[in-house]
């Protein structure tokens, strides 16, 4: 398979090891990486007092239109991979730009993010996952091309690296790169600023983990919210990649 200028948007929310994919990606040598495009515009834009925000947003472009453009323009290399949080995607900014990228979606049991986000940050809801806003974006995409677009479920990815990211990279039109399996320890000259409060983790990591057991136990408030969630994930299951 003979790989030409392709963007890639991957669509997850937070701590759905979409950092570890973006490794996986960003450690192909045709491949760019870019971590969340949209943080800074999100901060500006909504005022949320997220851990570096300041910095965030003084390293980043916040304009919604010019990031538009970047996103949609090709890498220098063969392929560009957008690491893309679905709850930067503002309410009353129009997001049909991504229908000319090729979408990629990545989904994780609710409990399981909940369970990850509560641990970096207390102040949590609904939208601040991006459970909804996947969702839509999965319609608006599907609505486009005619059929479900690829969707991967995090533990199966964890469960089976190889084998999905195959799958994956069909789906998504390009060829399996081996290398997308393993990368180095340690921060990535791709990571976004905010990588020293959330990538800690990761960064110890030389591969995708083992699934982590299935069964947390939440607080009800964060068990409220994952009921709230629950359908939206179950939707786009159905979709997924086995």
């Amino acid at each position: 398979m003979t790989l030409t200028h392709k963007i890639i948007a991957m669509w997850s929310g937070p701590r759905n090891i979409s950092t570890a994919m973006m490794y996986a990606f960003g450690n192909r040598p045709d491949c760019e990486a870019w971590d969340e495009p949209f943080y800074g515009f999100a901060l500006k834009t909504q005022g949320h007092d997220h851990p570096m925000r300041d910095d965030i947003i003084a390293a980043m472009e916040t304009d919604w239109n010019k990031l538009v453009v970047k996103c949609t323009t090709p890498s220098s290399k063969p392929l560009l991979y957008q690491k893309h949080m679905t709850h930067h995607m503002l309410p009353g900014f129009e997001r049909r730009f991504a229908l000319k990228l090729t979408n990629a979606f990545l989904i994780r049991d609710p409990a399981q993010v909940l369970a990850s986000y509560s641990k970096k940050w207390a102040d949590v809801d609904l939208r601040s996952i991006g459970f909804v806003e996947q969702a839509e974006i999965f319609d608006m995409v599907a609505n486009h091309i005619g059929h479900p677009p690829p969707v991967v479920d995090a533990e199966d990815i964890l469960s089976s690296p190889h084998a999905m990211l195959t799958k994956l990279c069909t789906a998504c039109g390009i060829p399996f790169d081996a290398s997308m399996l393993h990368w180095p320890k340690g921060p990535k000259f791709f990571d976004g600023v905010w990588a020293p409060h959330w990538y800690n983790s990761v960064w110890q990591s030389e591969g995708f983990a083992k699934p982590e057991p299935r069964r947390v136990d939440l607080a009800p408030p964060l068990a409220r919210i994952a009921d709230q969630a629950m359908p939206y994930y179950e939707k786009l299951k159905q979709h997924r990649l086995i």
